[in-house]
């Protein structure tokens, strides 16, 4: 097929685009701002466009398909030739279901896990020898790509986002793969700039198992009692509903060791919301015909994916132990924060978190992170003015801030150098720093600074 991706440069896009070509396809693509890592990446394949922006020529009539990212506008003007002149547009998430119909999909959605649950499975498919395509949305160990095509495979493992697929189809992208099973890890309000209301985020969740497949598995966390009611409130009677709690599991020094069927198995992750995670992996591998055995073993080797509770420095002589996690909502802040405390009781804890994303800079949304900090000794809050100035935001002052989120002012930093300053004295004390951001710390290195 010859294939053109408008917004290649995309974390999913560019994926999706480099694994399309490993399968032969012919790939072009354009953006009018591609970033690390992605630029690299499509360079190093080849598919890297001369130069950035929207250039209509570039849609012809002998592409099979163009495939759209949400960073394209409706009014893209390649967009727009490209119904002009009748060629298939697809949003990603689309494309990748019609790619895989003829396989069954395991979809993860979930306000917080879904990366983590994703991986998981595709860990533990892959210590069995099992063959998959997959579509998650972080680097996974071991795997040699986000997204992955195996032509013998009769699976899909997909990390189902719940942001919106496209310009053209402005709904959720896990509303879109069709799963034969589907996975809920829990429901936390999220996505504000789309989702104006807990009940409207709510909902989403409820058409989700709308769109599964006929007599399909729904795995879900019974100890969500909103999910749970969600559930079994949903009048579908052919799907296969599935709970699951977290599983027993202890400490043994700073490793965790779960309690399964008499045998107890170390993994190479913390927190208690991560072994929750692998209680609906457990559910899945099993569906999908794999060991439960061989399913926890391997997960002694899974350290987790790429910047979730992923060790970044340590200096064991003075105590000191610097952890990388992408959480920013309320509840992966919250949820993070309790696992550091509980996998190193006897440490202090230090949480800084950055404030990027639209929900997060929300002034009605911000009292939802009241309580998340609970289980640190000492808080650090650091958000960017221009950040607001970039997503036209009104603007917050530290007080503001600090009030709705439940902590001290002094606490809340605008100013980058100064939050900057703060974590470099902060750094010659012993104490586990744990630094919560989606974004990029505005500028600042923190791994220099450690």
């Amino acid at each position: 097929m010859n294939i053109h991706f408008i917004a290649i440069g995309g974390a999913a896009m560019h994926n999706l685009a480099l694994a399309l070509k490993h399968e032969g396809h012919i790939i072009t693509g354009s953006d009018d701002e591609i970033f690390e890592p992605s630029r690299t990446r499509l360079q190093q394949a080849g598919l890297l466009p001369l130069k950035e922006g929207w250039f209509p020529d570039r849609i012809h009539r002998g592409l099979d398909a163009v495939v759209l990212g949400m960073h394209a506008k409706a009014d893209n003007p390649e967009l727009l030739r490209a119904e002009e002149i009748g060629i298939p547009v697809h949003s990603y998430p689309a494309f990748f279901t019609q790619y895989t119909l003829q396989k069954t999909r395991v979809v993860v959605g979930g306000s917080h896990g879904k990366t983590t649950t994703t991986s998981m499975i595709i860990h533990g498919l892959q210590a069995q020898n099992i063959r998959f395509d997959c579509l998650v949305g972080a680097s996974v160990p071991g795997l040699e790509s986000p997204v992955l095509f195996d032509p013998v495979s009769k699976l899909a493992v997909i990390e189902g986002d719940e942001y919106l697929s496209s310009a053209r189809q402005p709904i959720p992208k896990f509303h879109v793969y069709q799963g034969h099973i589907g996975v809920i890890t829990g429901i936390a309000w999220d996505h504000v700039n789309v989702f104006k209301t807990l009940d409207d985020y709510r909902n989403q969740f409820y058409r989700f198992i709308d769109t599964l497949m006929p007599n399909a598995h729904l795995i879900y966390c019974q100890e969500d009692a909103d999910l749970d009611a969600l559930v079994n409130s949903h009048p579908r009677k052919d799907i296969q509903r599935q709970p699951y709690k977290t599983l027993p599991y202890k400490y043994q020094g700073y490793t965790a060791l779960i309690q399964h069927e008499g045998g107890e198995y170390p993994v190479g992750f913390k927190g208690r919301h991560n072994i929750q995670n692998l209680a609906a992996a457990l559910l899945v591998n099993k569906l999908l015909g794999g060991s439960d055995q061989a399913m926890l073993t391997s997960m002694r080797s899974f350290s987790g994916a790429a910047k979730r509770m992923e060790e970044w420095k340590r200096r064991e002589e003075v105590g000191f132990l610097a952890i990388k996690d992408f959480a920013h909502s309320p509840s992966k802040v919250k949820a993070t924060v309790q696992a550091v405390r509980e996998a190193y009781p006897e440490h202090r804890v230090l949480a800084l978190l950055e404030l990027h994303t639209y929900s997060s800079l929300s002034k009605d949304f911000l009292p939802e992170y009241n309580g998340a900090f609970a289980d640190a000794d000492e808080v650090a809050v650091l958000y960017d003015p221009h950040a607001l100035e970039i997503k036209r935001l009104p603007a917050l002052n530290p007080i503001q801030v600090a009030q709705a989120m439940g902590i001290q002012s002094e606490q809340v930093f605008s100013d980058p150098q100064h939050f900057k300053s703060y974590v470099e004295r902060a750094a010659k004390s012993q104490a586990v720093f744990l630094c919560m951001s989606s974004g990029n710390w505005g500028g600042i290195d923190l791994q220099q600074i450690f």
